[in-house]
């Protein structure tokens, strides 16, 4: 293999400022969330127990960069920020400390218990401590953890042979009494009634959720139908119910606060088309699935759907679902799956423990969301599989969301030729100023295919399996990447457990494809790229025509830049910085020295 070099142009150094405005776990007293260079815009700040004081025999597990990826899922691969503290001993604790500068009266902490040795998991309280005194105990569970992948029975079966992954889970808790105060210090501890043999903390977030709101004019509430907030009774027929009447009567759907009981009784998946819906915010509002689990039934659906002309606000979805597969026996379905040519808005919803929120139609937006522990995609805009006018996938818009978690890409956008290759292309598809943290499958952004794709100003912190960015196409019936403008976005980490992966991944189409000669066409300016795993940027086969400016590579554990070999096409670096590069590697290396162009 021949190697060359390209040919520089002038370089300029990125402000370590950046570094310590974006980190998650950065324990600086601050008396205000500083707006992030990349990212979402967030209620909350999260603190990484690992960076906390360790208390008793507790210890803090981390990877980092140039150390030996591991081939298998590990709790450090799935811990944000690659790093964990763990309490195994009656005693132990790690103790945080508020620096938001707000009062925090809800946490959302992110653990993994053990399981148990025939699966199903187990739940175990741990004890929390402000300012050194009791304030209660968090239940936390593994019930909804440790996924076996490739298990000969079901995935929830650690005896069928399967890959352990999918370790961690989040548990939102309103803090008992007084709000903890800016300043005060926050303790897990592994007390006498804590009964997991072990406690594997990750992080915890400190909110100070608002109050909630109040009925709208002119809507009906789903209470008058016969909902149950307690969620002693089925509340499916009574919100369909309201949805219907608000349609025909020209007004919105109100859900006031409480937890409403869905799809107990029967697989029909809740229809918000046409009209608005409304909760009292995504602390106060929520509605949950309690699918019949295996072997009681399966093929059982729970999807929100929605439809043109559509808006959803201000509610979060959970289910009880316990693995992937869409209708399937471990309970899972889509959170919302939208669609429709007049345009729909997703606002300020949080989902946990659902399949992807599947978005496709035209104009249609979501923003200020969050997804957690979801076993697909957090958040995938696409065009379906086959010619739907209503699914076209034309000019999508996800923006200022949160994903953690996730079974699949954190954020994607996926074109689909179809089987046949009728399909058409996904134009327009915007996804700006998101974060995605610790997917425990595949990509922190995913971009397969489509035309005028936009990605900008999105932090990724850390991936377990694959990259922090997937820039190519989707299988042999995805649609060619006929142009995508990647912009301002932060990349941590990358390079994970499911086979030879980096940082960032320009691909495309494979020779067994419907495009197979088809060539990626990607602009990338303004990006950071930091702690790679391996390579921190990776140009792979077959066709890519790619054009870098202001890139910043910081610390990856090979090489700054790796072009394989078989690749043809150009690449254009223009002010490439590599720094903190390990002993013995390089800044660019280029396995396609005679087909593959540099400047």
């Amino acid at each position: 293999m021949h190697h060359d070099r390209p040919r520089r142009r002038t370089t300029y150094l990125v402000s370590a400022a950046l570094v310590l405005a974006i980190a998650p776990g950065n324990q600086t007293p601050a008396t205000a969330a500083p707006k992030p260079l990349a990212g979402a815009t967030l209620p909350f700040v999260t603190l990484e127990a690992e960076s906390g004081t360790l208390g008793g025999a507790a210890t803090a597990r981390r990877i980092t960069p140039g150390t030996t990826v591991p081939t298998t899922a590990t709790l450090e691969l799935e811990a944000s920020g690659y790093g964990l503290a763990e309490l195994k001993n009656t005693g132990d604790s790690v103790t945080l400390r508020n620096t938001t500068g707000k009062p925090a009266n809800t946490l959302v902490v992110r653990a993994s218990l053990p399981d148990t040795a025939t699966g199903g998991g187990i739940t175990a309280p741990i004890a929390l401590y402000v300012n050194g005194t009791f304030r209660q105990n968090i239940t936390l569970s593994s019930t909804q953890a440790w996924y076996y992948q490739n298990s000969t029975t079901n995935p929830d079966d650690p005896k069928g042979g399967g890959r352990a992954f999918h370790f961690y889970n989040e548990f939102p808790v309103w803090v008992s009494g007084a709000a903890i105060a800016p300043g005060s210090t926050i303790t897990f501890r592994k007390d006498a009634s804590s009964t997991s043999p072990v406690y594997d903390l990750d992080s915890v977030d400190l909110e100070n959720a608002p109050a909630a709101l109040t009925q709208p004019a002119n809507s009906l509430s789903i209470v008058s139908y016969g909902a149950d907030p307690t969620t002693a009774t089925d509340s499916t027929v009574a919100i369909q119910n309201a949805v219907k009447d608000a349609k025909a009567q020209g007004k919105s759907v109100w859900i006031p606060p409480g937890k409403y009981l869905t799809n107990s009784l029967a697989p029909a998946p809740l229809d918000f088309t046409g009209v608005k819906v409304q909760g009292a915010g995504m602390w106060h509002t929520t509605l949950y699935r309690r699918v019949p689990l295996a072997p009681t039934t399966s093929g059982w659906r729970s999807q929100i759907l929605v439809g043109s002309g559509t808006t959803v606000s201000d509610l979060q979805v959970d289910t009880n679902a316990i693995y992937r597969g869409i209708g399937g026996p471990g309970g899972d379905d889509y959170g919302f799956n939208a669609s429709g040519a007049g345009g729909w808005l997703i606002d300020h919803v949080w989902t946990r423990h659902t399949d992807a929120n599947w978005l496709s139609g035209t104009n249609g937006v979501l923003q200020n969301s969050r997804t957690a522990d979801s076993y697909g995609d957090g958040f995938n805009a696409n065009n379906s599989n086959t010619p739907n006018p209503d699914k076209l996938g034309h000019n999508l818009t996800i923006r200022n969301s949160f994903a953690r978690g996730t079974g699949d890409d954190a954020f994607a956008t996926y074109s689909d030729a179809g089987a046949n290759g009728a399909n058409g292309q996904m134009t327009g598809t915007k996804i700006l100023n998101n974060t995605a943290v610790a997917p425990y499958w595949a990509n922190g952004i995913r971009i397969a295919g489509g035309k005028d794709v936009e990605v900008r100003d999105n932090l990724v912190n850390t991936v377990s399996s694959n990259s922090a960015m997937e820039i190519s196409i989707f299988g042999d019936t995805g649609q060619p990447l006929e142009s995508a403008t990647i912009t301002g976005n932060v990349l941590i980490g990358g390079g994970g457990w499911n086979g030879v992966r980096h940082g960032v991944r320009i691909g495309s189409p494979a020779p067994t494809s419907l495009f197979p000669n088809a060539y990626s066409n990607v602009t990338m300016s303004g990006n950071t790229l930091r702690g790679s795993l391996r390579a921190g940027l990776f140009i792979d086969r077959t066709f890519v025509h790619a054009s870098l400016t202001d890139t910043t590579i910081d610390g990856p554990a090979n090489q700054g830049v790796l072009i394989n070999s078989g690749v043809t096409g150009t690449g254009t670096f223009t002010r490439t910085t590599t720094k903190n590069l390990r002993p013995g590697q390089v800044a660019f290396l280029n396995g396609s020295p005679t087909s593959f162009t540099t400047d």
